[in-house]
């Protein structure tokens, strides 16, 4: 196997983590532990795996010796290589796991929660419906599959869509269910303002942020500039009385961050944080990886995230990924929230092409 060798350090980290949280010293300290534990579950279904592929390893050259052991036994070489076939049919399904899970782990952000903005483009307020559209269908999947869905900002329009929404999705695999949905999502369909019944084409952004912990990037409070104001639009009693509203500027990179979905000032503050932190995450590693191209003079990374990645065809019923050439005549039931054909069609291509790239 090709990444036999990273598999083994891997299996080393593993026994590694097993000791130090046996240690008193780590147990002690929270933060560490909670840490050292995410880890090693992470790390948990790889080692069990290739204990699993190395012990079928071991059967399968014990059988092939027995082969050359018997000698002229028809009988024998024939039970042999049916019981052969077997296990070199499980080994491969073994390895295939072991890629899948070994790819997972390797992929920085795989343990990371993900902030997510949608934003309406080009197309008015049909955008903004079709914003409200994939809030709807993001949700639907996420519910699916056992994450939580916690809707961090909004800008909401008179009919029912949203110029702006920032939600966070937290649980197991969260970043690797939606790290493929970065870009330009394009919605072609008769518009519900459209009198005329013509087909319109609008736009909508989506940007799939990693969140990180406070620890993990530093911000010094004198590059920050908070303003404070009244919230506005739906919210109860507390709108435009109080000011609960929070903006917020990072003056080194020009990011700005506002929130007022909640009725605290103190949670819009710290929710506001949690987006700017993950922008800033992201700036970083965005920069870094274009450094990378730059110096090897080759495209790293998941590719030009602010492209077209996405069609949804209504008249048709069509769904199309152009990062991959999928289409699939299900559109109705991708707006359902049941997106895994195409997630897992993204998750085979970048698969091929990292295994290609090791």
């Amino acid at each position: 196997m090709r990444i036999r060798e990273r598999l083994e350090k891997t299996e080393a980290r593993f026994r590694e983590l097993e000791g130090l949280l046996a240690n008193p010293e780590t147990v002690r300290d929270r933060n560490k532990f909670q840490s050292l534990s995410k880890e090693m579950s992470l790390l948990r279904p790889i080692v069990e795996t290739f204990e699993q592929y190395r012990k079928i390893e071991k059967e399968v050259e014990g059988l092939k010796h027995g082969l050359t052991e018997s000698h002229g036994d028809d009988g024998m070489k024939n039970l042999i290589n049916e019981e052969l076939r077997t296990l070199e049919e499980e080994q491969r399904q073994r390895e295939v796991r072991l890629e899948d899970l070994f790819l997972r782990d390797t992929e920085p952000d795989a343990a990371r929660d993900v902030i997510v903005e949608i934003r309406a483009g080009t197309g008015g307020e049909e955008a903004a419906l079709f914003a409200a559209d994939l809030f709807r269908m993001y949700s639907m999947y996420a519910s699916d599959h056992g994450l939580r869905v916690e809707v961090m900002d909004l800008n909401p329009t008179g009919i029912g869509g949203f110029k702006e929404i920032i939600f966070g999705v937290s649980g197991e695999h969260a970043y690797s269910c939606f790290k493929y949905e970065s870009g330009i999502h394009r919605v072609q369909r008769v518009p519900k303002t459209e009198a005329s019944g013509r087909i319109h084409t609008s736009a909508v952004t989506v940007a799939v942020l990693p969140e990180v912990a406070e620890e993990e990037i530093e911000i010094i409070p004198t590059d920050l500039r908070i303003d404070v104001y009244r919230a506005s639009g739906a919210g109860g009693q507390h709108v435009n009385k109080t000011d609960s509203a929070v903006r917020i500027t990072h003056i080194p990179t020009g990011f700005v961050v506002a929130c007022q979905d909640e009725r605290s000032q103190q949670k819009n503050k710290a929710k506001a944080m949690r987006i700017l932190r993950a922008k800033i995450y992201e700036f970083r590693r965005e920069r870094q990886e274009a450094e990378i191209a730059k110096n090897r003079k080759e495209q790293v990374g998941s590719g030009d995230r602010s492209g077209k990645i996405r069609t949804y065809n209504y008249p048709d019923n069509r769904v199309t990924d152009h990062r991959i050439g999928l289409t699939l005549h299900s559109l109705s039931q991708v707006l359902d929230g049941q997106m895994d054909a195409l997630i897992q069609a993204l998750a085979e291509d970048e698969k091929e092409r990292r295994l290609t790239a090791l």
